[in-house]
């Protein structure tokens, strides 16, 4: 599938798995789960999560520890694919 397309496909779905005061840490095997059964996830980081740290960086942390590809973030939202 090709950026386009996936990009197009991300733009509808909706948020599976929420980063909150557990940090990226407690969702990495959800995520892990959700990536074996579709190709995208898109993955909403709360303010408790956040911290002084930006969305980009703990999403490249989170697509690292699932072997992910972060496919883009936006505002507080990441697509992983």
């Amino acid at each position: 599938m090709s950026d386009e397309e996936l990009q197009r496909k991300a733009h509808d779905l909706d948020v599976t798995v929420w980063v909150g005061k557990g940090g990226v840490e407690s969702v990495v095997d959800e995520l892990a789960d959700q990536l074996d059964d579709r190709d995208l996830v898109k993955v909403k980081f709360l303010r408790a999560a956040r911290g002084g740290t930006s969305t980009e960086e703990l999403a490249a942390d989170l697509a690292d520890r699932v072997d992910a590809e972060l496919l883009r973030t936006r505002g507080h939202t990441a697509v992983m694919h």
